[in-house]
């Protein structure tokens, strides 16, 4: 049960606009970043992958289980008709990881493209939110049906996307000025066993707090435009205009007919 499911009880003092739009603001999060399910596909491959080479040090087991788990979670997405956004990114993950890995014989070339693409990713919240268009809002305006209008007609909710994208950006880096030395120093098996947990353990923490910082900036911000349901009223009033315009052509033609009669 989602924020958006459980029922709300009236408090005295309580804004209950202002519970609702946090309750939506939740869930739209909860939706867009996965969820507990999405972080559970994201932690497992590398979880498992370091497991087992820290137990038999064979690099091509530990991959190919990593691999394997990746798969059998998107085959579960399929089988019971959920969103494979997430599960397929972890495959597409997980895959590249283990071609790098193979390609050099040094597990700890397994991370090498997540890292890149924390990396890329950073810079890209930095990027866009520098030249007006930040990236978390790109993200979630789809989710909170406003898509693009905060951008011209919602600026303290620009303003929110902002701040929530500098956050995702500064919170990115700091995961990568940690990973990428460690990266570099790890030259032996347990050199990159321990550089394994090290990934792993920063896998969930700096995800939460980043998705934390956001709620705490969108809960404060304007609530969003519903450019849907706009778009639904302005079809609305344009078929009533449509049905109106039509009966009246209908009762001039029929009063046309009783003159001429």
């Amino acid at each position: 049960m989602t924020s958006l499911d459980k029922p709300t009880e009236r408090e005295p003092g309580v804004d209950q606009g202002a519970v609702t739009d946090k309750s939506v603001t939740e869930a739209a999060l909860f939706e867009a970043f996965g969820g507990v399910r999405g972080m559970v596909e994201t932690v497992l491959p590398g979880l498992l992958f370091v497991s087992i080479f820290t137990v038999n040090k064979d690099l091509h087991m530990s991959a190919i289980a990593a691999l394997a788990v990746s798969l059998v979670m998107v085959v579960v997405r399929l089988v019971t008709k959920d969103t494979v956004k997430h599960a397929f990114s972890g495959v597409f993950g997980v895959a590249f990881g283990v071609v790098f890995a193979m390609m050099t014989g040094n597990a700890k070339d397994f991370y090498l493209p997540g890292m890149l693409y924390t990396l890329g990713l950073a810079l890209a919240y930095i990027v866009t939110t520098l030249c007006g268009v930040p990236l978390i809002g790109l993200i979630l305006g789809p989710v909170f049906k406003e898509n693009l209008s905060w951008r011209t007609r919602n600026p303290g909710r620009k303003k929110a996307y902002a701040k929530a994208s500098w956050a995702w950006g500064l919170i990115l880096l700091a995961k990568c000025a940690i990973l990428f030395p460690m990266y570099f120093w790890a030259d032996t098996d347990s050199a990159n066993t321990q550089f394994g947990w090290v990934l792993v353990a920063l896998k969930i923490p700096p995800f939460l707090l980043a998705v934390w910082l956001t709620w705490v900036f969108l809960a404060k911000a304007p609530a969003p435009i519903d450019v849907f349901a706009e778009m639904e009223e302005k079809e609305r009033q344009a078929e009533a205009e449509r049905e109106q315009a039509q009966a009246a052509s209908e009762e001039n033609g029929r009063a046309r007919h009783r003159r001429e009669v």
